[in-house]
């Protein structure tokens, strides 16, 4: 049975209703216009209004909608578009836990949400939102720094989807560290609470200090409760700034037959058997993908030549997609690391509309820019003679993924300072002061959140159960457990 799908929705790209602009004789808006919105006062005490038309006690509720499609019916629909040889390995580690297999279900929970109660606030939206989705890495300037770390559903949507699902994804880690259910709600509302205030913080700011601001990663040091959490936090953040190609490659390159090569670990990177031709269409694409970065990041790109490329599996929603490892040497002790990932259609499309952009590569790369405090150098986006569409960037520059298997004061100061980062980021693309106005002062909206987020990780373990079921029935067949 096909899960069914909405038709699309032309999305409104206006965020902000209050920033109406002014039109020239062709309907398009006329930047020459003169025309002052209203202040960040003027704008709060909208968002406030809004709370008549969305009751901010609303978000917390949750029931299953008419017609929700059978979840793993909705997953198959979408198996199509990946890679079949590695469906295995995806369903593997959606197999783990209900958390594996809420990571992978970012299209049934985007149906979902698509049901939920909405203010009309749009911002450009991460799309799959959830505590693993976050860490530290390399700014340009060789800045460590914390951030949104994946946008391949990125898409301008409402503000509340990006949170909930965020919320939801924080009881299902908490329930796996062996919390209780106050203590889960506790880790969701201290998520909330931080958004709420930093939101309207963000809110008094100049736009260009709201774009300029970033989260420095040594703030996990700076704000650890005890010593043996600022030293968990050292080690992690000492062990990512080893995360750059001169160190990863004596790992992942070696020279064979006097070609320098890289290593397999199947299944995770491999040279597949037709190796000779995925090499060729890396190169092929590769040259449009040069043409998508500023002039002065070709210059350092074009100090480096393809010396070999790989198949990498990656995550957990992004398994099955076409995704490889390019090694790009200088000369010899110059090493430069890619990493070549597919990009498909948003999760998120359906519901929020099309993505302007015909391009997915560049659909993610444009979002990244928009959320991120800093983005690598080398990110761009391409596509092939086929209609595939793909986006490049650094592998591993300085990368600190979490591990969310930590102790219980580690997870909530990690947990508030996810909600600071996505209010950031939120605030960089929408309207702060509308959101921050309507979220108010109080703990209503934070309780709430806590209330769906409770609900939607039941629902979720009601689907994981679904998932298992197909899978002993032979529906679906996985690999064993693969880390990531």
């Amino acid at each position: 049975m096909s899960a069914k799908v909405p038709t699309y929705r032309q999305p409104d790209y206006q965020s902000n209703p209050m920033r109406a602009q002014a039109k020239d004789a062709q309907g398009q808006p006329d930047r020459q216009s003169s025309v002052i919105g209203p202040s960040a006062a003027e704008r709060m005490s909208t968002g406030k209004a809004l709370r008549k038309k969305v009751p901010r006690s609303s978000h917390g509720e949750w029931t299953v909608a008419p017609g929700r499609p059978d979840p793993i019916a909705m997953l198959r629909e979408l198996d199509r578009w990946r890679l079949r040889e590695l469906l295995p390995i995806r369903y593997g580690r959606m197999r783990q836990s209900p958390f594996g297999s809420f990571r992978g279900s970012a299209a049934v929970m985007a149906w979902d949400l698509s049901k939920t109660p909405v203010t009309g606030t749009r911002v450009q939206a991460c799309g799959d939102c959830h505590a693993a989705n976050f860490g530290g890495f390399a700014s340009p300037e060789r800045r460590f720094v914390f951030d949104v770390n994946d946008f391949d559903e990125t898409l301008p949507a409402p503000w509340e989807w990006d949170i909930k699902r965020l919320a939801a994804s924080i009881v299902l880690e908490s329930r796996e560290l062996g919390l209780g259910a106050r203590q889960c709600e506790n880790a969701v509302v201290t998520m909330a609470h931080s958004y709420r205030e930093r939101m309207r913080r963000y809110a008094h700011m100049r736009a260009l200090e709201v774009w300029y601001s970033r989260i420095n990663a040594e703030i996990f040091i700076k704000e650890a409760g005890t010593a043996a959490a600022r030293k968990r936090w050292e080690r992690r953040e000492a062990k990512a700034q080893a995360q750059t190609a001169e160190h990863i490659f004596p790992r992942i390159a070696k020279v064979v037959k006097g070609r320098t090569r890289i290593v397999d670990h199947p299944p995770l990177i491999y040279h597949s058997h037709d190796s000779d031709l995925v090499r060729k269409h890396v190169t092929q694409i590769f040259r449009r993908y040069r043409e998508s970065l500023p002039a002065e990041r070709k210059v350092i790109l074009d100090h480096y030549h393809i010396v070999d490329v790989a198949r990498k599996v990656v995550g957990v929603g992004s398994a099955g997609t076409r995704c490889t490892v390019v090694l790009m040497m200088a000369d010899k002790h110059d090493p430069l690391l890619l990493q070549c990932k597919e990009a498909l259609p948003s999760v998120l499309e359906p519901y929020a509309g099309k993505s302007r952009y015909s391009n997915h590569g560049e659909r993610v790369v444009t979002g990244q820019r928009m959320l991120q405090s800093a983005s690598d150098v080398f990110l761009g986006w391409t596509q092939d003679d086929k209609g595939h569409s793909f986006y490049f960037r650094q592998l591993r520059d300085m990368k600190m993924k979490v591990d969310l298997e930590m102790p219980k004061c580690d997870w909530l100061e990690y947990v508030g300072i996810c909600g600071w980062t996505l209010a950031r980021a939120h605030a960089r693309t929408g309207d702060a002061a509308l959101i921050a106005g309507y979220l108010g002062k109080n703990d209503v909206f934070d309780s709430a959140i806590a209330k769906f987020a409770t609900a939607y990780a039941d629902q979720t373990e009601r689907d994981y159960d679904k998932l298992l079921k197909a899978i002993r029935s032979g529906e679906i067949h996985v690999r064993d457990s693969i880390a990531e």
